[in-house]
């Protein structure tokens, strides 16, 4: 503990020392981006900015006196912190449609950006959300997530600024009034609820005519004129086919809330079948069409979501998808015509619905204009469940108003699931193998006096992490996230932040963990990936014949406080600038070989190949002398509650073996274990159950059988030395 004192100390007096010098984000920031980014970055053709508009962090883009569009910060309307813990400020333009113009990330400390994936692929994907229809967007609440890979290895940035992107834009539209969105405004609704009724059996002309069933009635030369109104020149040379009185399509649908009205439709078997498959909270539909125009389209064979229909409620969309979906064939009401196509659509997973407010059977016309190309136009069929079939409650009190920050909450919190539900197979697969490690340690005893299958082990659990762990999952940790996590604890923590990239946060508390039981040595032994490609590459250097070199001892002890000197440094940079420090923390590799796969500019490449060129002839070489990581957890690393390595008091003196077969040189000439140095790795152990290789139990053995077994056991054993005893030699 005395040893670990001045460096703890250390950390404490910087730490201390940033929380004077931490700084709010000044005010005026979309001014100043504004003086940075030309007008015509977001729109082509303007020229500059106007004033900002009265009671809102919104600048007109101008082409002469003519208003273009709209420029805002994602931040000035929604958090948008990313994993670094700072904001992610992007600059956004839209246009008096609606429609996304531009975007340009203006500020940014995500330590992936800053020192690995190029910001060019970041700028491409913003470059991807112009035009984007926000008031569509409004209505469907977000639309369809991107892909959460799509630059890979910025899968936490890259949602944060999808996410950012849109609920800022919807936020400006509604204070600029665009599409006749307003500011959204809270207050007290009516609780609707639904009255089941009395099970009878209704006619068709009765549904109809109280309004359990809605109908909207499309001619084709309603929807050619339709489109001819849209303009698009491709789409009017392309008219459906027929006159213009002939049924383009007739579209009946109806809410099965009602047991009546479900009953009467689907028929005495077809209602029974329906009670059973529908679950508690769930919702049903049937949506009958005829005419030549399907509904139903062909695209739910293709990707299993019915993309010509979707239910809109209030400010809440949903599209049906397949699991939810059967083809009824016909209605077995009495009176009701024949249809081409009859379909019971239930609510899928998620979906936010009450059969007792009025909604929207939204129908998508598309028209085809090119190999590739469709244009669209959408009519709304409204429904409202008959009032005999709802109840209506006033609120006793008001409702409670949700704050922006609490919205912000509620998105980031959405935000880290919907991360960790994409990672589901690849969390479990992690987890179960920290699991069996922890098994592993818990049983060495029993699992080392078999060298082989050790050996076997130790292999396979190195090739799983440096391709599933490492090349794979991307889940490399890094000194970077000591950093962010200081530097959140100096301001706004939140563990929101941490949570977004799950294989991280999985391996960080993994690690919390067994810094009490074992120190650095199960995270740096068994689970950094590139301490494990260090050691293969040195395996297959061996197997081979490279010559390995052995530090001199005098040398060896005076290089490994070189790692502690480069964490203590960047720590102290990174609390006076998380940047600056992010940048310096190159001197670790891991980017460079693990994350971008050594895809990256000669510099870079040259830097890991001399590491990697050095652990050929010197075993682990960086994790030795110069990893920063390492460093940071070998100090808590110190406190370790356990004691697992078993030593002799023979350990050093004479026997050397176990010292000289360590592969990071972690055993003194004393025969003691720095515990700062180990990494587990079991080789000493391997060694210490021996009986043809340790002294000391070659020699009980050879004891026990010149005496006979009895004698054996009542031989006096000598007794063993706890890991880091110390000791003298000759002692």
């Amino acid at each position: 503990m005395d040893k670990v004192k001045p460096l703890l100390l250390s950390i404490l007096f910087i730490v201390l020392a940033g929380i004077f010098v931490q700084a709010r984000a000044a005010t005026g920031e979309l001014e100043k981006y504004l003086s940075e980014v030309p007008a015509e970055a977001l729109f082509a053709g303007a020229d500059r900015y106007g004033d900002l508009v009265d009671g809102a962090p919104i600048a007109p883009v101008l082409k002469g006196d003519k208003v273009m569009g709209y420029a805002f910060l994602n931040t000035d309307f929604v958090g948008a912190i990313g994993y670094s813990g700072k904001p992610i400020m992007v600059l956004i333009g839209m246009d008096g449609e609606g429609l996304i113009s531009g975007a340009r990330l203006v500020k940014h400390s995500e330590p992936i950006v800053l020192a690995g994936i190029p910001e060019k692929e970041i700028t491409d994907f913003i470059n991807g959300y112009r035009n984007i229809d926000i008031l569509t967007m409004a209505r469907e609440k977000g639309g369809e997530p991107p892909p959460v890979d799509i630059v890979s290895g910025a899968t936490v940035t890259v949602m944060v600024i999808d996410d950012t992107i849109k609920r800022a834009s919807v936020r400006a539209a509604r204070i600029l009034g665009l599409g006749g969105l307003t500011a959204e405004v809270q207050t007290a609704k009516a609780i609707k609820t639904v009255v089941p009724g009395e099970m009878t059996e209704l006619d068709w002309a009765t549904m109809l005519g109280d309004g359990s069933i809605r109908r909207m009635l499309l001619t084709v030369g309603q929807v050619n004129q339709a489109f001819v109104e849209q303009g698009n020149p491709k789409a009017i040379e392309r008219p459906e086919k027929g006159a213009d009185d002939d049924v383009f399509i007739d579209l009946y649908a109806a809410s099965l809330a009602v047991p009546s009205v479900a009953k009467s439709l689907l028929g005495k078997w077809e209602y029974r079948n329906y009670l059973k498959r529908i679950k508690e909270g769930q919702q049903a539909f049937i949506v009958m069409g005829s005419g030549s125009y399907s509904f139903r389209g062909s695209g739910y064979v293709r990707g299993g979501i019915f993309d010509r229909i979707q239910v809109v409620q209030g400010e809440e969309a949903f599209r049906f998808n397949d699991h939810g979906y059967k083809n009824l064939g016909e209605v077995l009401a009495d009176g009701a015509p024949e249809f081409r196509e009859v379909a019971l659509f239930y609510t899928p997973e998620g979906a936010v619905f009450n059969p007792a407010d009025g909604w929207q059977l939204q129908l998508l016309v598309q028209r085809a204009i090119g190999p590739l190309e469709k244009v669209f136009i959408a009519y709304d069929l409204d429904y409202q469940l008959p009032g005999k079939y709802v109840k209506v409650e006033k609120p006793a009190s008001p409702p409670v108003v949700q704050s922006a920050a609490d919205e912000d909450a509620a998105a980031v919190n959405a935000l880290w699931m919907k991360m960790w539900k994409a990672k589901t197979t690849d969390i479990i697969i992690l987890v179960t193998a920290i699991i069996l490690l922890t098994g592993l340690f818990f049983v060495q005893n029993q699992v080392v006096k078999y060298r082989a299958l050790t050996d076997k082990i130790r292999l396979g659990f190195l090739v799983f992490t440096l391709f599933y762990i490492g090349f794979y999952a991307q889940a490399q940790l890094s000194v970077v996230n000591v950093f962010v996590f200081v530097n959140a604890m100096l301001s706004d923590f939140r563990w929101e932040f941490f949570l977004m990239e799950p294989m991280i946060f999985i391996l960080w508390c993994s690690v919390a963990a067994s810094l009490l039981f074992w120190g650095r040595g199960a995270y740096c032994g068994w689970l950094c990936p590139f301490g494990a490609l260090q050691e293969l590459t040195n395996k297959i250097a061996k197997f081979f014949s490279v010559p390995q070199v052995r530090v001199p001892w005098w040398l060896h002890e005076r290089l490994w406080p070189v790692k502690y000197i480069i964490f203590l440094g960047l720590l102290g940079i990174s609390v006076y600038s998380l940047n600056t420090a992010e940048h310096l923390a190159e001197i670790e590799p891991f980017k460079t070989a693990i994350v971008l796969k050594f895809m990256r500019s000669w510099p870079y490449l040259l830097f890991v190949a001399v590491i990697l060129g050095t652990g050929l002839f010197i075993e682990r070489f960086y994790c030795r002398y110069m990893c920063p990581l390492g460093a940071a957890l070998a100090i808590p690393g110190k406190l370790a509650m356990f004691n697992w390595l078993k030593r002799y008091r023979n350990c050093g003196d004479p026997c050397h073996i176990c010292a000289q077969d360590c592969m990071v040189q972690a055993i003194d000439p004393k025969g003691n274990i720095n515990p700062n140095e180990c990494l587990h790795c079991l080789a000493c152990q391997q060694t210490y159950f021996d009986k043809k290789v340790c002294p000391v139990m070659i020699h009980k053995t050879a004891k026990g059988r010149k005496s006979g077994a009895g004698a054996a056991q009542a031989a006096p054993v000598r007794k063993g030395r706890k890991l880091n005893q110390a000791r003298e030699i000759g002692s």
